[in-house]
């Protein structure tokens, strides 16, 4: 994988793990974002803390917490119970839906209540960090040396970094995989997905599934215009384009292999695909669970919502397909893409408790914390090298694809600016025109490029 290490903090409690992989209760994350699973449980017998010096040390006697997954809840719950026993400050985790999150927190923001601890994403870093809304952690990972920040992920750290000074820990990294039904495979006589696969393969194998499958009303695949990081934000890297320059300042949905990346997505996939109409009634993911498509793109954060689902015995992985850029079979560098992005852990700068505040979060981060987060099937870690326990939290289901494609192909973080969402959310409703005429995706992506050009022109 190409990486730029990076650099990471810690925790002034040393957490001892358990190294036995515990089952995962997980789930589903939302609105196309990193997270996932949870762990289920409450067990905090192999998460203990070292000693009990921390107890009495602060000034609070509970800290808020807020994320938007409900699955991922038990096993956080879990983590954050060791460090309650060994600093003797109770942790409530509030569950929050994906929208009314940003809301809540944009109304804490302007004047109402801030939880102390809470999710920090991509799309709204660079807001909440200009606003002066987070605590700025650089005193206390300086004074916290169990871990560096060069241990996690590239990117993910300075997604969360402003003018020098970091403003949340990375919580985790996700990557891209192919979701198959073995049954759907079977019936229609098509041989399943292998990491040798193209996209010219994906295209040909949804064909013959929906061909054979219209009596049935089966489809060979889906995706919708809202399925960026885990649809076709992965095709036009692959294919050579981008989404946003370099510099954030230029559309990059105008650019040649963008154009050609999206003219080949509604060519090749749409006719395998539901109709705009169906999927903007029913998601994809609700359709493929329902048996009536074959294949589709998917986020490791997604793994429990199909690991918990009535048919998963028919579901399966295999790694994302890659371009062939020059016709000669193999997969080369830079030919299999997969977007990925990462969660951070951020504390409220009014929060009463600073120092427990950090500590809580530095708890989660750390190495130890991190582990157990792959253990309990939460969703894969921030942390480099502690992601392997999350593959093996799903028993009888191989989740190897999303590690694969660490190593055999190259990780593209998720594109950003400051006001992501302004532009991002754009591509749910005005690619629509796109997906319902193919033959105008084009022109629809061009003028996309030049509404998307004004907004980055503002920033």
């Amino acid at each position: 994988m190409k990486r730029k290490k990076i650099a990471a903090l810690f925790t002034t409690i040393t957490l001892a793990v358990s190294l036995t992989a515990c089952g995962g209760n997980n789930g589903k994350e939302s609105a196309g974002d990193s997270g996932g699973a949870a762990g289920s449980g409450t067990e905090t017998d192999g998460l203990q803390n070292s000693s009990e010096q921390s107890k009495g040390e602060y000034s609070v006697n509970e800290l808020t917490v807020n994320i938007w997954d409900n699955n991922q809840l038990d096993g956080l719950q879990n983590i954050a119970d060791a460090w309650t026993e060994a600093s003797g400050v109770k942790v409530k985790i509030n569950v929050i839906t994906w929208n009314e999150y940003w809301t809540l927190l944009e109304a804490g923001a302007s004047g109402g209540e801030m939880p102390d601890v809470f999710w920090m994403h991509i799309n709204e870093a660079e807001k909440y960090m200009s606003a002066d809304m987070l605590l700025n952690l650089d005193d206390y990972i300086a004074a916290d040396d169990a871990i560096e920040l060069s241990n996690y992920y590239e990117g993910i750290v300075d997604i969360y970094s402003k003018d020098g000074s970091q403003y949340a820990l990375p919580k985790d990294h996700d990557t891209i995989a192919l979701l198959y039904n073995k049954a759907i495979f079977d019936k229609y006589g098509v041989d399943y997905p292998t990491d040798a696969w193209t996209w010219d393969d994906y295209a040909a194998a949804a064909a013959t599934i929906a061909q054979k499958g219209a009596a049935d009303g089966i489809y060979g695949t889906a995706m919708n215009t809202n399925d960026g990081q885990d649809g076709w934000y992965n095709l036009i890297y692959g294919f050579g384009g981008e989404l946003i320059s370099d510099d954030k300042k230029t559309s990059g949905m105008d650019n040649e292999n963008t154009l050609k990346a999206m003219q080949w997505l509604a060519d090749e996939l749409f006719p395998s695909m539901p109709d705009q109409d169906t999927m903007s009634t029913t998601d994809p993911d609700l359709l493929f669970q329902s048996g009536l498509v074959g294949m589709m793109l998917q986020g490791s954060w997604m793994v429990n919502t199909f690991y918990t689902a009535e048919n998963s015995s028919d579901y399966a992985w295999a790694q994302i397909p890659f371009y062939d850029a020059n016709g000669n079979g193999t997969c080369e560098e830079g030919e299999r893409v997969s977007l990925y992005n990462g969660l951070g852990w951020a504390v409220a700068k009014n929060t009463d408790d600073p120092k427990a505040a950090y500590d809580l979060v530095s708890a989660f981060c750390s190495k130890e914390g991190q582990t157990r987060q792959a253990e309990l099937g939460v969703t894969m870690s921030a942390y480099l090298g502690c992601s392997d326990a999350f593959t093996s939290a799903f028993e009888g289901m191989d989740l190897k694809p999303f590690l694969d494609v660490e190593e055999n192909g190259t990780l593209i973080q998720h594109p950003y600016s400051r006001y992501t969402t302004r532009w991002e959310g754009m591509f749910t409703t005005d690619l629509v025109p796109g997906w319902k005429n193919p033959e105008t995706m084009t022109d629809v992506c061009k003028d996309i490029a030049k509404q998307m050009n004004d907004i980055l022109a503002e920033e």
